[in-house]
């Protein structure tokens, strides 16, 4: 539940499509203004990098000391840095997922050896085949397997589930920044 709150609150307010197609449209009109105010309008993890991207855009636009190569660079380091401080508020607890997928299939694993053991113990101690003692070790295995391999898959569906989401907002923050470089580089020529 908290993972998927904050994924909503990373993609922002609108449509994260129809932010990014505004925004490419604002940056290919040279709008720096109007990208400014969808950032402010959308929040969120994609609008924050590229708002944070727009200060050194700016900037740097109007500054004669540096190379138009050293520009690109300045508009190009400004976006990675941004992204790589909104990543983690993104992946975080997505550890916790992955630890509940490996642990939940270790604890269906020790469910099953325990009811094996308590099957076999029943059997040497009657001295026969004692089959409801048998029956019941065995069935005590079977349950913590099956509970471990349920654990096991809704956590890798979550952890799955959660990765593609991030994945996608990363491709928006990449697809922009992209786009921003690149309108940076036509407008200084």
């Amino acid at each position: 539940v908290e993972r998927l709150i904050a994924l909503k609150r990373a993609k922002g307010k609108k449509n994260l499509q129809q932010f990014v197609t505004k925004v490419k449209s604002d940056l290919e009109e040279g709008n720096i203004e109007a990208v400014r105010q969808a950032c402010d309008e959308q929040k969120g993890t994609v609008a924050n990098v590229i708002k944070a991207s727009l200060s050194t855009y700016s900037q740097v636009s109007v500054c004669d000391t540096l190379s138009k190569e050293e520009k690109q660079l300045a508009v190009r380091k400004d976006l990675e840095e941004a992204t790589m401080l909104e990543l983690p508020t993104m992946e975080q607890n997505l550890g916790v997922i992955a630890t509940i997928t490996t642990l939940g299939t270790l604890m269906g694993l020790l469910g099953t050896v325990i009811g094996m053991i308590k099957s076999f113990a029943a059997l040497s101690s009657a001295g026969g085949t004692d089959s409801i003692a048998l029956s019941t070790g065995i069935s005590e295995a079977l349950v913590n397997t099956a509970f471990g391999i349920a654990t096991g898959a809704c956590a890798v569906i979550a952890y799955n589930f959660f990765t593609s989401k991030i994945d996608g907002i990363t491709h928006s923050i990449d697809e922009i920044g992209a786009y921003l470089v690149q309108s940076f580089t036509i407008k200084q020529r």
